[in-house]
């Protein structure tokens, strides 16, 4: 079974994230964002991961350390959990995981394309435009400050480029799905 269980502590978070990457798509626990918290049930949903958080945050300041510090530790379980396969998909096996992936992923209005290379060299290129400050709770400008995170720690090549879209709800969903 690919898992792995990552935790960190900061002055402004404490974060643990259970994942299973083959798991069947179950999502648990809160990040105190209910916004990304439907986000993340998505990427669970959609991935057919199994992902479980404990998250606490500075939330009262803003969402800037829960998403960032949640990211980093998504990514660090994601390259644990993958461990050896992740090295053989550098070096070009297969092992029940593609190295690169690419979706369109439409929603409603919105249609966004995520391309992936699990290449262990991190690198983001993130072409989204929202133009609302937040949904809920959520700070949009959050979402590639999460992507950011995700792609150096999860050790990935990822490009997000949102096409076309109007309600920044359904642009967001779109590159989570």
């Amino acid at each position: 079974m690919r898992s792995a269980q990552v935790e960190r502590e900061t002055a402004e978070t404490q974060i643990a994230v259970s994942l299973n990457i083959d798991g069947s798509g179950t999502f648990g626990g809160t990040t105190g964002i209910g916004f990304f918290d439907h986000m993340m049930n998505l990427l669970a949903c959609h991935s057919g991961m199994d992902i479980t958080l404990h998250v606490h945050g500075d939330l009262d300041v803003d969402t800037h350390h829960t998403i960032e510090d949640l990211a980093i530790v998504f990514g660090d379980a994601l390259t644990r959990a993958l461990g050896e396969v992740g090295m053989t998909l550098m070096l070009g096996g297969n092992m029940g995981i593609n190295r690169y992936g690419m979706f369109y992923c439409p929603m409603d209005e919105a249609l966004t394309r995520v391309v992936i290379d699990l290449s262990g060299r991190p690198y983001l290129v993130y072409d989204v435009k929202l133009a609302v400050e937040r949904i809920g709770t959520f700070e949009t400008e959050m979402l590639k400050e999460f992507l950011y995170a995700l792609a150096v720690h999860g050790r990935m090549n990822l490009h997000v480029t949102n096409l076309y879209g109007e309600n920044a709800h359904h642009i967001v969903e779109s590159v989570f799905k």
